[in-house]
């Protein structure tokens, strides 16, 4: 058995379950025995619709080991500090793979490193992860589509309103916005769009407007034109992954530097970013 540990929860966003899925559905299609485990109980909701047919809730990244026995594989996708946890882990399980938080982050005990910068084929694998139906061809509409990311816990979008007026934006709501908020958020948006239309809607929109950096790279690899709002202050790594798929980087909700950004025939670099086949093969490959 393989179990995916993805960290998720309202104030965190579901971008770890969107990569998630796209792994434990193909690592299922090579007959791979596979459960996903989260923080909370909607996360595994929103998992399903990515094809994730079921998946546990633990609390933290120490209970991992309630769940997973001496002998699995785990995958771990988590900032947490694991106090120690990660030697035994790697010491109890078959293999042991850990996505990498920054770029000083490296293998501790042994674990493969899923990594941003990957270039060493033995030593990690990309953690750029994209579904397959983003590299598809879709039919795009004239429309701007706002998504901040599945959560707005602090209220972000209300708090930055001027940001958003006159700007003609449709917006994309998160997993875990609430229906009272939604109310004010009416007034901003020409359109409200619910959450389980995320995926049609990031194929076949001419411009994302985001600050969820997988939400930026899977409407790049779909063809849109990207604007990506930095609000949490991304990595060097990440701002040149951006930089090399042409995805227009803004800090923070600088109402003045979108209003001068002109995105004239923004094309995506395929060279950077590949199916996700290729990663599947590495994690098979050490199973």
């Amino acid at each position: 058995m393989l179990y995916y540990y993805a960290f998720t929860g309202h104030k965190h966003g579901l971008d770890r379950v969107k990569k998630a899925a796209v792994i434990l559905n193909k690592l299922r299609v090579h007959g791979v025995e596979t459960m996903l485990l989260v923080n909370d109980f909607r996360a595994g909701l929103v998992a399903r619709e990515f094809g994730v047919p079921e998946s546990v809730t633990i609390e933290t990244i120490q209970d991992i080991d309630a769940i997973a026995k001496i002998g699995d594989s785990v995958i771990i996708d988590s900032p947490e500090d694991d106090h120690g946890r990660l030697v035994k882990y790697c010491s109890d399980f078959k293999e042991v793979f850990r996505f990498a938080q920054s770029a000083d982050d490296k293998s501790i005990h042994g674990e493969t490193m899923f990594r941003l910068d990957c270039k060493d084929d033995e030593q990690c694998i990309s953690s750029i992860i994209v579904d397959d139906v983003y590299f598809e061809e879709h039919k795009k509409e004239d429309k701007t589509l706002f998504f901040l990311s599945d959560s707005d816990a602090d209220k972000i979008i209300l708090n930055n309103s001027d940001f958003f007026k006159n700007n003609k934006m449709e917006l994309l709501l998160g997993h875990y916005f609430y229906v009272k908020y939604e109310d004010d958020l009416a007034k901003l948006f020409d359109v409200l769009h619910e959450p389980e239309e995320y995926t049609d809607l990031i194929c076949s929109v001419k411009r994302v407007v985001t600050a969820s950096f997988q939400t930026a790279l899977e409407a790049s690899i779909a063809g849109a034109e990207v604007v990506f709002i930095d609000i949490n202050k991304i990595s060097n790594e990440e701002k040149e992954l951006l930089k090399l798929l042409k995805i227009i980087l803004i800090i923070s909700f600088d109402k003045h530097e979108y209003q001068q950004i002109i995105i004239d025939n923004v094309l995506r670099n395929d060279t950077t970013v590949c199916r996700s086949d290729t990663i599947v093969t590495k994690v098979l490959n050490r199973l």
